[in-house]
């Protein structure tokens, strides 16, 4: 099954949480949730050097960083679904604003899934509702705004068909 992080074009797939190009990423991976098609998934489990102040847990930085890069690919989905686009079509959103609450401790061995659901799309901007949980506990929640990124090169090499989604 291809990620959605699988169709961003090469010259944006260069981020630090799920760009395929980048040497030492952390190369998330997000999908339609199987068991709630309404949602979107990725899991993640962090390495040793995520590791915060508190032995054995996940520090605040990279849950933040795993919600951003969530939180934008799932924007680009469900932007795609809107918009009656395929996902091979997908077209870059980046944080407007991004909004954490850490409820508990993230614990660092275990498996973290993050989930999200759209709660508005309107012109550019998605807004979503996100969570991350960890050993069957919800540790952190998120809510972001993400905007629909239009660089003045990705202009010059648009698909014909997204001229609409590149003036709104």
């Amino acid at each position: 099954m291809r990620a959605f992080q699988d169709d961003y074009p090469d010259r944006f797939s260069h981020c630090f949480g799920c760009g395929k190009l980048h040497p030492r990423g952390l190369r998330l991976k997000t999908f339609w949730d199987a068991a709630d098609p309404e949602r979107t998934l990725t899991r993640f489990t962090p390495a040793p050097i995520y590791s915060g102040g508190v032995p054995e847990h996940v520090y605040g930085g990279l849950i933040a960083a795993l919600f951003d890069c969530h939180g934008t690919a799932s924007a680009a989905a469900f932007a795609c679904r809107a918009e009656d686009r395929p996902l091979e079509r997908l077209v870059r959103y980046v944080t407007a604003s991004l909004k954490v609450d850490f409820l508990r401790p993230t614990p660092q061995h275990a498996e973290l899934t993050l989930r999200a659901r759209l709660l508005e799309h309107s012109g550019r901007k998605v807004r979503l509702a996100m969570e991350l949980a960890a050993a069957g506990e919800i540790r952190a929640q998120a809510e972001m705004l993400a905007i629909r990124f239009r660089p003045p090169e990705a202009e010059a090499d648009a698909d014909p068909r997204d001229a609409a989604l590149q003036t709104q």
